[in-house]
């Protein structure tokens, strides 16, 4: 597993860390799914999960921590939980840190079993997430059907969004849906000083991509002071 910072810059901490799978020699995350058929899905979706609380544990992680799944590969929510929290308790990671993510670029052939997961997370005390927003399959109609704490935009809308009034214009407004509805945006990708200004001006306050530090293998970077000084310039 590696992890990737997410950073609250209101106060300028850590709000949390991604876990991301990875290969043994550090190969991204699409190498790994390539690899992994149809019918081996639950069961890997299950081992990342474990894989990711127990690492994160032994690294004394204490902020958050935000783990992907597959919606899709989930029967029955009450079941299929069982063994993150027996992950959990075994290696003394607090439940209440978890946040599940679900990419929306995977396609929901059961909208209102999606659903049921989402609930059955939030009545457990975790957060729920939607990654990549406005780059999938669902779109706006995710927020109604799902309801999530966060939402990710998509890096697609971020990259460049300094110079291009049409992105400005739909985080703007994804920004006004997300404060009525009640999800915090956080924006992925980040890779720019003016990137990250200007989705401050559109009153964005989650951040997580590279401005801020990669994903490391097995370790829990922070942010340079110097980054952040730099960004206030």
């Amino acid at each position: 597993m590696a992890f990737q910072p997410i950073v609250d810059a209101r106060d300028r901490t850590i709000y949390g860390y991604e876990a991301l799978v990875r290969t043994v020699d550090g190969g991204g995350a699409g190498e790994v799914l390539a690899r992994v058929q149809p019918e081996q899905l639950y069961r890997f979706d299950q081992t990342c999960r474990v894989k990711a609380i127990v690492t994160a544990a032994g690294l004394g992680l204490r902020e958050r921590l935000f783990i992907n799944f597959f919606p899709n590969a989930v029967y029955q929510p009450e079941t299929c939980i069982r063994l993150t929290l027996q992950a959990a308790q075994m290696s003394g990671f607090p439940t209440d840190k978890l946040v599940f993510e679900a990419a929306e670029s995977e396609q929901v052939t059961d909208q209102a079993h999606v659903s049921r997961i989402f609930r059955d997370y939030r009545n457990r005390g975790f957060q729920t997430a939607i990654d990549d927003f406005g780059a999938g399959y669902a779109g706006l109609s995710s927020l109604v059907a799902f309801q999530p704490d966060l939402i990710k935009l998509d890096m697609g809308l971020v990259r460049g969004i300094d110079a291009d009034p049409v992105r400005q214009a739909i985080v703007a407004g994804v920004t006004g849906i997300g404060n009525r509805v009640g999800s915090t945006l956080l924006a992925e990708g980040v890779e720019t000083a003016d990137e990250y200004r200007t989705l401050r001006g559109l009153g964005i306050d989650l951040f997580q991509g590279y401005l801020f530090g990669r994903p490391a293998l097995e370790r829990l970077d922070v942010v340079p002071d110097a980054t952040w000084a730099s960004l206030a310039a």
